[in-house]
């Protein structure tokens, strides 16, 4: 084995990983053009098998990237009858008053570009890639032997606080994990979190008072969980607390919670986009407010079941999440939060627990940055668990002590994100039409999802790449899923 050529093929993965592929790809050609045959050039002809397509998924990423700003630019935002942000923005001069073919407010390029230049793009609570955590803000705690749906009251809340503490070793953040009742206020959860957990927490402050919110100000290891866009308009309730937490200073985690085919358009492509693009109008807005507020891009997509419910245990919620997570990672470079970890299963049982395991497994595999909602959530959000947590948290050590113990130079894994060249007009249309679910355009990709993860499987079959690991790709292969 040659030295030189071993030592380019680790610059080789290094470059992937920083995902510069088509440097990666002439290092490697250099290599089989130099090398004789060895075991290095036999891993060299593994990465290239990859290489074509990792360069053609950061292409589709790239190109969401700037067709996110034109959504802005050329559709624009329906903020007409949101007076505190249409008097925000045109006192900036931020309106573009001479495009007469959007839809909506139009803003102008070089202002969207001033307000990312002014965001930062590092956090400096920042727990590091592949963080898993707690947490998803559910409506109800699930109770062993109880079929009652309540809320967890403060005697509860002190045991999960204190639960979530004693595994800070897999645990790297401490979301909101279930809606609290009137015997505890958020406030005084935030007192709890604070107390039995030193990492990275985030909560809502959008009901606390002016005083509780700005707790949270000057606080590196606490988010302001936050939102202001649903199908590319302010929510009315949400716009004064999101300019009040922008104003405070506090670290913003940006949430959009756009669902494929209900409030976006239904192709993986032109929803993302639409997610990527009103996150970045609420980095616009809080730039606008608080020029260098700490803001973390929360674009958590999510997909439907045939029957119409949030379907946590597909694993297209895994690989669009996984998706999202590479558009920040391989291009915007934002701080990036996503979603995954959960279960459409409403009871604790093995297949609950698995459906968790694999989708850490997969987001971990194809590297995300944070992943909130990873441990305790069933349901597809709507209950938290303490002991579906901990079976979690033990599961989580397992897969990590393998995981660490993997060879690292297996590269980048391709997502064969599929491309869609008509997502910016998708958009549009389903602006138009004021609907995702009329547009032509959602009825044309109804199976785009589909036929994306039949390409995975596919991948799948040929070419496995942890296979200590539980992979949800090839459990679902196996299952006839």
């Amino acid at each position: 084995m040659s030295r030189q050529a071993f030592e380019a093929f680790q610059r080789g993965i290094t470059l992937e990983k920083e995902a510069q592929f088509e440097r990666a790809k002439a290092l490697y050609e250099d290599i089989l053009l130099n090398a004789g045959e060895d075991a290095v050039t036999e891993k060299v002809h593994c990465r290239m098998e990859d290489i074509d397509d990792l360069i053609a998924e950061k292409a589709i990423y790239r190109r969401i990237d700037e067709n996110a700003k034109l959504v802005l630019t050329e559709i624009g935002v329906n903020i007409a009858g949101s007076q505190s942000l249409l008097e925000l923005l045109m006192e900036a001069d931020a309106v573009n008053f001479d495009n007469e073919t959007a839809l909506f407010i139009p803003l102008k390029q070089e202002y969207i570009d001033h307000c990312l230049e002014q965001t930062p793009r590092k956090m400096a609570g920042d727990p590091g890639k592949n963080t898993f955590g707690i947490g998803a803000t559910s409506p109800f705690l699930k109770r062993a032997g109880e079929d009652e749906l309540r809320q967890a009251n403060r005697e509860e809340y002190k045991k999960i606080a204190s639960a979530v503490g004693e595994q800070q070793d897999v645990v790297g953040i401490f979301s909101l994990p279930a809606a609290c009742d009137m015997s505890i206020s958020l406030f005084e959860v935030a007192q709890l979190m604070e107390k039995n957990f030193p990492g990275l927490k985030m909560i809502t402050t959008n009901t606390m008072s002016d005083d509780e919110a700005a707790f949270l100000k000057g606080k590196d290891q606490w988010l302001d969980g936050t939102s202001l866009m649903t199908s590319l308009g302010p929510m009315d309730n949400m716009v004064e607390p999101f300019l009040r937490s922008a104003r405070i200073g506090n670290n913003l985690l940006l949430i959009d919670q756009s669902i494929a085919g209900v409030s976006a358009p239904g192709s993986p492509e032109a929803f993302l986009t639409q997610v990527h693009a009103q996150v970045i109008f609420m980095m616009v807005i809080a730039q606008t407010v608080n020029p260098g507020v700490s803001c973390v891009h929360c674009g958590i997509p999510s997909v439907v079941g045939a029957d119409g419910a949030l379907a946590y245990s597909s694993p297209q919620q895994t690989f669009i999440n996984a998706a999202m997570a590479r558009v920040n990672s391989w291009i915007a470079h934002f701080p990036s939060a996503q979603t995954g970890g959960s279960t459409s299963l409403s009871e604790v049982t093995p297949q609950a627990l698995l459906d968790s395991e694999l989708s850490r497994n997969t987001l971990r595999k194809y590297g995300v940055h944070i992943v909130r909602h990873a441990m305790g959530a069933l349901g597809s959000l709507n209950f938290f668990s303490l002991d579906k947590f901990l079976e979690d948290c033990g599961r989580e050590r397992h897969s990590r002590r393998i995981f660490e113990a993997m060879p690292k130079d297996i590269g980048v894994i391709p997502t064969y994100f599929p491309g869609d060249d008509q997502a910016l007009a998708g958009i549009r249309e389903a602006a138009e039409k004021g609907n995702p679910k009329n547009a032509d355009h959602t009825l044309k990709n109804a199976g785009s999802f589909i036929h994306w993860m039949e390409r995975i499987r596919e991948a799948a079959k040929k070419k496995q790449y942890y296979p200590e690991l539980n992979d949800i790709v090839l459990e679902t292969i196996n299952s006839g899923g």
